[in-house]
């Protein structure tokens, strides 16, 4: 076991990162191997004894996912495509949730003419049009199907200024929804109902910003827990056991200890702890996700600008999808920020200026975006590269 420290996000891990890729062409991705390994029992700590599914999108390096699942703890992989989760199994990884909906008809005919894919993957559903398009693509066996759950607060909701806290995901929000979906289901012999999926976005994808926010959560996680039960128990009432009762995220699982309901939780950005979880209380965990960009300008007094860099987080094009500097003594201009071919950065008053031919390192604000970007990833063990791999990139994967 790796017994050495994260190098966190000081000057010193500024230091570490460079000498450790001295030599190595920018940009360039590093992965802090002790703190991964640490976010991951970390996270595990916090699961209160439920097995956790490892978030493919979060990570979107295949050997990474392998390492995530040797922590005792984790168990099964949550994907983000069919095409994916098919690539995945044929790679030898097993028992494969996809957790959004599919229209890719190519793609559920090969899982449909698939015995082993079809044994080892779930898919996502919501309406009855995508268990048609599961149908046309007359699968050799029944496909193992999970029901999607909208998980957002939802106040006012019979009133006509309704209030939707939360992402727009599921039209199913109530027991009847469900089960009225349920009853459509059972009607269709090419699918078999194994499980039901609860994403709080609202509580695993929100930092703690205010204590506005804190008080939403607190609000939304009480009526989630007896929805979900009640949810859950109307499901079980109808077809027994269920193979996958799924919920949270890495913001949330802690939020689970009297939720007996479930079996599993889900969970992979913690293992990178990218920018946005700073703005989470007693997490716990460590940055683990780095890249480093060469400075090529200096402009002016005061600012030096890095190649490339622009790696801009998903969501609402705010400041905190932004990379972040690790170094504190640089910040990105509010002006321009991080660009497609340049990034300058504003230096401290005082602070010694990084010269032409530096490297400065920085993290990006969501955690698998990042590997979009390279071929490889290094991985840094200690103060040393000890190994790289490839990204999904690098194998030639995109799946959206």
């Amino acid at each position: 076991m790796n017994t050495s420290a994260p190098i966190s996000t000081t000057q010193r891990a500024s230091a570490i990162l460079s000498a450790a890729t001295s030599g190595l062409p920018a940009p360039i991705s590093v992965i802090d191997l002790t703190a991964f390994d640490a976010n991951g029992r970390t996270m595990v700590s916090r699961a209160h004894g439920h097995p956790i599914r490892v978030a493919t999108k979060s990570l979107r390096v295949r050997a990474l996912l392998e390492r995530a699942l040797a922590i005792e703890g984790f168990s099964g992989l949550m994907a983000y495509s069919p095409r994916e989760a098919l690539w995945l199994v044929g790679e030898g990884m097993r028992d494969i949730l996809v957790a959004y909906p599919t229209v890719d008809a190519d793609a559920l005919r090969e899982l449909g003419a698939n015995e082993l894919a079809l044994a080892e993957i779930t898919l996502m559903t919501d309406c009855s049009e995508h268990l048609d398009l599961i149908a046309a693509a007359h699968p050799v066996r029944p496909v193992r199907i999970a029901i999607d759950v909208d998980s957002s607060l939802r106040i006012l909701s019979r009133t006509p200024f309704p209030i939707h806290l939360g992402v727009r995901r599921s039209p199913l929000h109530t027991e009847q929804d469900v089960t009225t979906y349920l009853d459509v289901a059972q009607r269709n012999s090419q699918v078999n109902v194994v499980g039901l999926m609860f994403y709080d976005a609202q509580i695993a994808g929100l930092p703690d910003s205010s204590p506005a926010v804190r008080l939403v959560k607190k609000i939304s996680r009480a009526e989630l827990a007896q929805r979900r039960a009640e949810i859950v128990a109307a499901m079980k009432a109808r077809v027994g056991q269920l193979d996958i009762i799924n919920a949270g995220g890495t913001g949330s699982l802690h939020t689970f200890d009297q939720a007996t309901e479930i079996t599993e939780v889900t969970a992979g950005s913690g293992f990178y702890h990218p920018g946005l979880f700073d703005g989470y209380e007693n997490l716990g965990l460590e940055p683990a996700a780095y890249f480093g960009l060469d400075v090529v300008r200096t402009p002016t007094r005061g600012i030096v600008t890095a190649f490339a860099g622009g790696y801009i987080a998903s969501g609402q094009a705010k400041q905190n999808r932004q990379p972040k500097p690790i170094n504190v003594d640089l910040t990105a201009i509010g002006t321009e920020g991080a660009g497609e071919v340049q990034t300058p950065l504003v230096v401290r008053k005082g602070a010694p200026a990084p010269r032409i031919g530096d490297r400065v390192w920085l993290r990006n604000a969501k955690a698998g975006e990042q590997m979009e970007r390279f071929n490889v990833t290094y991985l840094l063990e200690g103060e040393s590269i000890v190994d790289k791999l490839p990204t999904y990139r690098g194998e030639g994967k995109n799946f959206g």
